[in-house]
């Protein structure tokens, strides 16, 4: 084993431990980047090698959507959906199962964390009107972001990043994330409603808030464009990035949508940062380290080939670490027939139990911040963690019903 291999392996997933680098300006992009550049100052990979390791099927399949979910938003669906729903003649337990169902439903098949980035805002502003406590409506759009986005291999990065690695079918990932995804919307809401019964209401400034006003043909382009690539997914053999790109191709041929916009809105920082682990990862591999740390952990009586173990460890190692870099950690040991669905329910769901669990929560709770709004770690574990035991305990047994 490489000594100055690991050292690099250390730094870098310290740093997505903390979020950052104490007494340095370095976020979790920034520690990625750095630990690839590290290892080609100190000859421990080659461009070559580095630019093998990097998984570009996955960073395509991540750009096309990313420009999907910015049309939406350039063309202020976000918007008009959360207000529309925010003025809804309904009590506020009926108003949270609609944010719930909503929420769970547009993460599923647009990115999770552009749904949460552009209707948290929103929300809160909503909210403030009516004089409803924004905090149990904001919880429950992280929480259901985060599980309506398990239900396909298009609602999150991690999702992507297993169905393009182990080449899963999206309609046959469906059948195993579909059932949980939709149980867990439901234990979300009923979780959710049950602390907040009789403290919804909140009387609080009306914020401010600045969002892109609704262009219906651009929402509705948008929409069909969606659709269109979702049935691809489903009734085609062609390679998913393929389609994504086209799809993304098609939104920026446009005479009214202007592509530094689009591109403006791409979440170049995740895209950076999936090619600094992937070139982290494969120089652990190519040292030995990955594959004496596994035999290590066998001989310890830790088998990540046995479903159980490698649930437990997804979950653990998701909140350690945060859940992108915890599967790439993990998909080398994904032999077991349902590895893909347990590996994608597992880092999704657990992203719920404390706030840096997943970037979801991170943006529901600094928007809200921004607002003037706290939503501290206590107040999110309190919901936080019930959700993550009670939706993990589902697909668990729905994992085990399908087990073969």
């Amino acid at each position: 084993m490489d000594t100055t291999v690991l050292l690099i392996f250390g730094f870098v997933y310290l740093g997505m431990m903390l979020g950052e680098i104490p007494g340095l300006a370095l976020d979790r992009t920034g520690v990625a980047l750095l630990g690839a550049i590290a290892l080609l100052v100190t000859n421990r990979s080659t461009l070559d090698a580095a630019w093998s390791a990097v998984d570009v099927p996955t960073l395509a399949l991540l750009f096309g959507l990313m420009v999907v979910s910015a049309q939406f938003r350039l063309g202020g669906f976000y918007t008009a959906l959360t207000r529309k729903l925010a003025t809804a003649a309904a009590t506020p337990a009926k108003l949270l199962a609609l944010l719930v169902a909503t929420t769970g439903g547009l993460s599923a098949v647009l990115a999770n964390d552009i749904v949460c980035l552009a209707v948290a805002p929103i929300l809160v502003e909503a909210c403030a009107r009516r004089g409803l406590d924004p905090v149990p409506f904001l919880l429950a759009l992280a929480c259901a972001a985060n599980v309506g986005s398990a239900a396909t291999l298009i609602g999150n990065p991690q999702n992507m990043l297993i169905g393009e690695t182990l080449d899963l079918s999206f309609a046959g990932y469906l059948v195993d994330g579909l059932v949980p995804s939709a149980l867990g919307l439901v234990a979300v809401w009923w979780l959710i409603r049950a602390r907040y019964q009789g403290r919804w209401e909140r009387k609080l400034p009306v914020p401010e808030v600045s969002a892109p006003p609704l262009d219906r043909w651009q929402s509705w382009k948008g929409g069909v464009v969606l659709t269109w690539l979702v049935l691809a997914f489903l009734l085609t053999p062609a390679p998913r990035y393929v389609l994504a790109l086209a799809a993304a191709g098609v939104l920026l041929t446009s005479r009214r949508m202007a592509t530094t916009e689009l591109l403006g809105l791409v979440d170049w920082h995740l895209l950076v940062l999936f090619m600094g682990l992937f070139v982290v990862n494969d120089a652990l591999a190519a040292s030995g380290a990955l594959d004496a740390a596994l035999t290590w952990l066998r001989g310890a009586g830790v088998d990540l080939a046995h479903p159980t173990w490698l649930l437990g460890v997804t979950v653990v190692l998701s909140n350690l670490v945060s859940n992108v870099p915890a599967v790439m950690l993990l998909l080398p040991t994904s032999s077991h027939p349902l590895a893909g669905p347990i590996l994608a329910l597992a880092s999704t769901l657990a992203g719920n139990l404390i706030v840096v669990g997943s970037i979801a929560n991170i943006i529901v709770v600094d928007q809200a911040k921004r607002l003037g709004l706290q939503i501290g770690w206590a107040e999110h574990a309190r919901t936080g963690v019930p959700v993550t035991l009670v939706t993990l305990a589902i697909a668990a047994a729905w994992l085990w019903l399908r087990a073969p």
